[in-house]
């Protein structure tokens, strides 16, 4: 017995040390980066590692100022919002028919979705591109949109529909033996369940979407219409890279994504974990 408690001990330690490790690899960097935006170049080059001579926030202002990060951010911010609120709504409607659905047709349905998420998106890089220079969309946040909905679907519908498998169908067909229309069940039924797992699901793409920079530099060639990460990238130079104000960038660009992950954490485990079980 005393035995027994000394290998668990001992497994709770090591997990305990392995998360820690594991905790200060991702925080040495990131602290690295976020003392490094309140330097100068000079202090920079002089003391990478430690704190800043005094803390300074010139490059948070600049970047606003003369960079002109604010029309970016509103880029990013309308294309990730509108591309979310799309796959939510197609995703949730693809998922309930494949869950309605029995037999090949609901397989092959699921099938081809999660093709979507095998292939590579740098594999589709010239058809995408020739497509939506065919619709006379490039350069324009509707074609960027477009593409990211068709992109980036694939894997809401992935997770949707293995929360709905998890559904009793007798509470689909107790609302239809009321009466209720497939559109009813849906909206009023299966949409209002599945909130945590399309929560989870739009968590995970807003990372995606928000810090895509691929599609964004196949498409868009104006200056006033880059988003983010694109955006980031016209400040490093040929010979000289002003790397304090890269990363004011950087924890500008990244913490709406920290601060929707800490606000939404509780419905992102939810999310992933609902359906995990059936009921």
């Amino acid at each position: 017995m005393n035995h027994l408690n000394k290998d668990t001990a001992a497994g709770r330690m090591l997990k305990q040390t392995a998360l820690i490790g594991f905790a200060l690899l991702i925080l040495v960097p990131v602290s690295i980066v976020i003392l490094a935006s309140f330097k100068q170049m000079t202090d920079l080059f002089e003391n990478p590692l430690g704190w800043p001579e005094t803390f300074s926030l010139t490059n948070y202002v600049q970047m606003f100022s003369e960079q002109h990060l604010g029309r970016y951010f509103l880029n990013s911010t309308l294309v990730t919002v509108t591309t979310i609120a799309c796959i939510l709504f197609f995703s949730s409607l693809l998922s309930y028919a494949i869950y309605r659905f029995t037999g090949w047709l609901a397989l092959v349905l699921y099938g081809l979705f999660s093709a979507g998420m095998i292939v590579p998106p740098q594999v589709n890089m010239i058809p995408i591109y020739s497509l939506v220079s065919d619709l006379h969309l490039t350069d324009s946040l509707i074609g960027l949109i477009a593409v990211s909905i068709s992109v980036f679907m694939p894997v809401s519908v992935f997770i949707l529909s293995g929360f709905m498998k998890s559904l009793p169908k007798e509470m689909i067909e107790a609302a239809a033996i009321d009466g209720a229309s497939e559109w009813r069940t849906y909206a009023q039924i299966v949409l209002p369940i599945s909130m945590p797992s399309i929560s989870a699901s739009a968590i995970f793409l807003s990372v995606m979407v928000w810090n895509d920079l691929l599609f964004p530099l196949l498409l868009i060639n104006s200056g006033d219409k880059k988003t983010l990460p694109l955006a980031l990238l016209q400040f490093q130079g040929e010979f000289m890279t002003n790397f304090p104000l890269i990363f004011a960038g950087v924890i500008i660009a990244s913490a709406p994504m920290v601060i929707a992950y800490i606000a939404l954490q509780r419905y992102f485990v939810e999310g992933v974990t609902a359906g995990s079980v059936k009921g």
